[in-house]
């Protein structure tokens, strides 16, 4: 019963911690990478009117590093008056992905149909993918709210990757290698990714080689992307928050470290 109430008076220390720094005024100074600028230059290139495909590939258990990294790609293409076409890869993001549009949406007064569209999900990831690379309204014949695909005006016209500029994976786990292996080796569609940092070293040959062309990481990329396109956001709140969980979990490594030594030599004496 001690040892139990020992962990809990350190997880009330981790949560203490985590609510006393999301609370702070003070945001970390952030430098975004490379990579993160890539992305954001791209993005910046495309001509007003360029249509993206958003593929949200992720579970709900994710949210809290997905939210961020997706709300920065939202906010920055509505800024530019690009057009959206959200899809899902998992049925557990087809409700977040399409809550995520509809907010971001607001925040311009982009209307549903006009400036973006959510199709919805499909099954069997590798069929649907293959099948948009054929034909996307035989793959999504009505969007996520029941209409026909040709009576939404801003999908006339696009029947495959032709058609978009870039296919874009916002994903916590291996999905986002089936955009890279289907859509564009054998369709040739640009696909990037915004990614949970876990995922990083996964995806790091992809991006070597050329076959994703840019990828946003973790919170530090949702951070980074904030700074870049100049809207706060929950990503550099969250990343002050983990910097400091870290922080704490060093502490009390070293701290339990320090009283098991200090046990071990008075039992020797």
């Amino acid at each position: 019963m001690k040892q139990l109430q020992q962990r809990h008076y350190v997880f009330i220390g981790l949560a203490l911690v985590v609510i006393v720094t999301m609370l702070l005024p003070y945001r970390p100074e952030i430098v975004p990478s490379a990579e993160t600028r890539r992305m954001h230059e791209y993005i910046d290139s495309l001509p007003e009117g360029s249509v993206l495909l958003i593929s949200f590939d992720h579970e709900a258990s994710s949210l809290p590093e997905i939210k961020p990294l997706a709300l920065a790609l939202l906010r920055h293409a509505f800024s530019k008056r690009l057009k959206l076409i959200g899809i899902a890869l998992l049925p557990e993001g087809t409700g977040v992905g399409y809550g995520l549009m509809r907010e971001a949406a607001r925040e311009y007064d982009m209307s549903y149909g006009e400036d973006f569209v959510y199709l919805g999900f499909r099954p069997q990831y590798v069929a649907a993918i293959l099948s948009m690379g054929e034909s996307i309204p035989e793959t999504f014949p009505e969007d996520y709210l029941g209409q026909a695909y040709d009576q939404l005006p801003m999908l006339n016209g696009i029947e495959n990757y032709d058609d978009l500029a870039c296919v874009i994976s916002v994903a916590d786990g291996s999905l986002t290698t089936h955009w890279v292996e289907y859509g564009h080796a054998r369709y040739r569609v640009k696909v990037s990714a915004f990614v949970a940092a876990s995922m990083v070293t996964t995806y790091d040959p992809y991006l070597a080689s050329g076959q994703i062309y840019a990828m946003v990481s973790g919170l530090r990329g949702a951070a980074e992307y904030e700074k870049l396109i100049g809207i706060g956001g929950s990503g550099a709140r969250g990343m002050l928050a983990q910097t400091s969980m870290h922080l704490y979990v060093i502490l009390m490594i070293i701290i339990g470290n320090l009283i098991y030594f200090r046990q071990k030599q008075r039992g020797r004496g």
